[in-house]
């Protein structure tokens, strides 16, 4: 079974940057659809940006496009999720998640999810 670990959260002030990184382990990375959604409190959970097995396609949502960018290296079972031009508005708990299969847009539901990293943005 795959396990995924987030790291890279952090606190940083508005226009600021963060690079998440996903570590992979218990298979190999180029089987699984993979992408990064948040839950903000008292908001729910929502989907960033996901990508399939071999790089392609890539989806972002639309608050993320042109500041976020998904990308996965499936020869060191990683997956990156760069962020930039950071907004209050990104403040939350960011998932890194893995499935075998991959739909592309918001209907894709993920099996595997890691424990989370925070991500906060100050104004």
């Amino acid at each position: 079974q795959v396990q995924l670990v987030e790291s890279g959260g952090g606190l940083v002030q508005a226009g600021g940057s963060l690079r998440l990184i996903c570590a992979v382990s218990g298979d190999a990375l180029a089987k699984y659809g993979m992408g990064w959604f948040r839950q903000a409190p008292g908001k729910e959970r929502e989907l960033v940006a996901s990508i399939g097995w071999s790089g392609a396609p890539t989806y972002y949502h639309y608050s993320v496009k042109g500041r976020f960018t998904i990308s996965r290296d499936n020869a060191k079972d990683t997956v990156l999720l760069q962020m930039i031009s950071l907004k209050p508005e990104d403040t939350a708990v960011y998932y890194c998640t893995a499935d075998r299969t991959f739909v592309y847009g918001t209907d894709w539901s993920p099996r595997y999810w890691g424990p989370g990293t925070q991500v906060t943005v100050s104004s």
